[in-house]
């Protein structure tokens, strides 16, 4: 052995060098350390005081939880994070710990930890409202309400507070490098409420209750400018208008009142149109309303290049929709946002919404309008739907306070000319009644001059005095003279009395004969029926105590004295 060993060092002195060399090289780069595995320091995202080099407990306590927390261990990451807010209080890592502790409870998701995570955040923001870290914790609030959104045939409350959230991330905190994210995430959300809002106004169309449609849809385009179905919805509203012009031709009404109102509604209905070619004209709807504007003989709206520019910009911001994601949509619970703009400034505020009431009592002032102008102006169909409102509550409140917009007389209330007024009187009485002066009817008995007026010839009521409607049997006193129904002498507050119409005595071959004696069928006697009677019981017997009723035939049978069957009796039926 020694000789082979002697034979290769001979033969290889180099490689027996270097081996040796190498084998060193090693033991001292692992006594270095070289090998060793370093742990990866936290990034500057995940703690804002990375930098600091400091061997302080609570450091160590917000890097552990931190750590716990990356991981996905968050009941220890919370644990760490409190025991740090109640054993520091000064420390320097209390705001970061404090946001921290919310962090936890949105990673772990679910109804619960999200709404635990909202508490949390609100709290960072009341206690800390001037920092930075605030507008990071508002953000995390929005975002929490965008997590649950629902399709829009679902319950919009989520997206509707992900809206009020999102505008007031933007309002409270201009300034934060988080608003650029904030207005997307807010534009994804109002694609959403204009879906919601579209499909309820599209089943009031299909239901061809107009009033109800435009309300709707009117509200999409004054809320949601970018809207993806905006166009639609402004060509919905002119042909709901034009629907309603059809309708006002059926009416039977005066014919130049009725050329009026086709009119108007046919107006509305053009500028409906208009807008889609002016403001939208690159939207997929645009040459829809150029083509009903040429049906109607209205003249087309050319856009200018500006207006051209703005629709094609939002209109190439929207991502298509290709088959694999309609496929997707139809096993998730979550909307479709890829239509969304990307480009313009959301709406920050709601304007005042119109309602469908507001715009039927419009449509009753344009009505009334029609039939008797009077010289005053035509109603506006060139203003968007808050204009419409307002001319709706104006109209509205014109039709109760200005009596020629309806047709009525001053004075009346009522479509039949009766004047109600407060009725005070009797006691515990309250309501209203009709004024005598013009609810009196024609046959009324006309009282002679300088007498109490008589009542109507009509079957009086009984009145709020508790007064019979029927006269007393004796209506003459003992000198013979016609007595005074005491009612035609109580004050009634100012109600008409109530009096019989003739109080003149009956002769006496108009009275009712008397009533006969009633008559029993049922015999009166005084032993009653179905008892034993005493001669019953024979000589030198005992009476029975309680002896049992005698029956008279079948009639009067029953299954208490029926004989017992027995043995294989009891199996006949007959």
């Amino acid at each position: 052995m020694n000789q082979s060993m002697n034979r290769f060092l001979n033969r290889s002195p180099q490689r027996y060098i270097a081996l040796c060399a190498s084998v060193v090289l090693c033991g001292s780069m692992a006594h270095a350390g070289i090998f060793h595995r370093r742990q990866k320091p936290l990034s500057q995202k995940d703690d804002a005081l990375a930098s600091v080099a400091s061997n302080q407990p609570d450091k160590e306590l917000f890097d552990r939880a931190m750590i716990a927390l990356k991981k996905g261990k968050y009941d220890i990451a919370r644990l760490d994070l409190q025991t740090l807010l109640n054993t520091y209080p000064d420390s320097e890592y209390q705001m970061r710990a404090k946001l921290a502790i919310g962090d936890t409870w949105y990673n772990e998701g679910g109804t619960a930890a999200l709404q635990q995570a909202e508490e949390e955040y609100k709290d960072f923001i009341t206690f800390f409202p001037d920092k930075p870290e605030a507008a990071e914790a508002q953000m995390k609030v929005a975002d929490i309400y965008y997590k649950q959104m629902e399709k829009p045939d679902r319950d919009p409350t989520n997206a509707t507070r992900a809206q009020e959230e999102y505008r007031a991330m933007i309002l409270q905190y201009p300034d934060s490098s988080l608003i650029p994210q904030a207005k997307q995430r807010l534009r994804e959300v109002q694609e959403v409420l204009g879906d919601h809002e579209f499909d309820i106004g599209a089943f009031y169309q299909t239901r061809m209750n107009y009033a109800a449609a435009v309300a709707r849809l009117q509200s999409i385009i004054d809320t949601y400018p970018l809207y993806s179905r905006v166009d639609e919805a402004l060509l919905d509203v002119g042909d709901s208008y034009a629907a309603e012009a059809r309708n006002m031709a059926s009416m039977r009404i005066d014919p130049a009142a009725k050329a009026r109102l086709i009119k108007l509604f046919n107006d509305r209905a053009a500028h409906a149109y208009d807008r889609v070619v002016l403001e939208y004209p690159m939207a997929p709807h645009a040459d829809d309303a150029r083509d009903r504007l040429e049906a109607m003989n209205r003249p087309v709206p050319q856009p200018s290049q500006e207006q051209i520019a703005a629709s094609a910009a939002i209109e190439q911001s929207r991502a298509p929709i290709n088959l694999k994601y309609k496929a997707f949509l139809l096993i998730t619970a979550r909307p479709s946002t890829v239509q969304a703009a990307r480009v313009g400034e959301p709406s920050l505020t709601n304007p005042s919404q119109i309602i469908a009431p507001s715009l039927v009592k419009g449509a009753v002032a344009d009505i009334n309008w029609a039939i008797k102008p009077d010289g005053k102006p035509a109603p506006n169909v060139a203003g968007t739907s808050n204009d419409l409102n307002a001319l709706a509550s104006v109209a509205g409140s014109g039709a109760s306070e200005n009596p020629s917009a309806t047709g009525q007389q001053p004075g009346a209330s009522g479509t039949n000319g009766v004047q109600m007024n407060d009725m005070s009187g009797d006691e515990n009485v309250t309501g209203t009644v009709a004024n005598p002066e013009q609810s009196a009817p024609t046959n009324a008995v006309q009282p002679p001059a300088g007498s109490e007026p008589s009542p109507p010839a009509t079957t009086p009521s009984a009145g709020g005095n508790a007064n019979p409607a029927v006269p007393p049997a004796n209506t003459t006193d003992t000198n013979g003279t016609p007595a005074v129904w005491p009612s035609a002498t109580k004050d009634n507050g100012g109600l008409p009395t109530v009096t019989p119409p003739n109080s003149t005595p009956l002769p006496a071959a108009q009275k009712a004969a008397p009533a006969p004696d009633q008559v029993n069928d049922v015999s009166q006697s005084a032993n009653p029926a179905n008892t034993v009677e005493e001669n019953t019981a024979q000589v030198g017997k005992k009476k029975k105590k309680n002896p049992k009723p005698k029956f008279e035939g079948k009639e009067e049978s029953s299954s208490a004295h029926k004989k017992k069957k027995k043995g294989l009796r009891k199996l006949n039926p007959f």
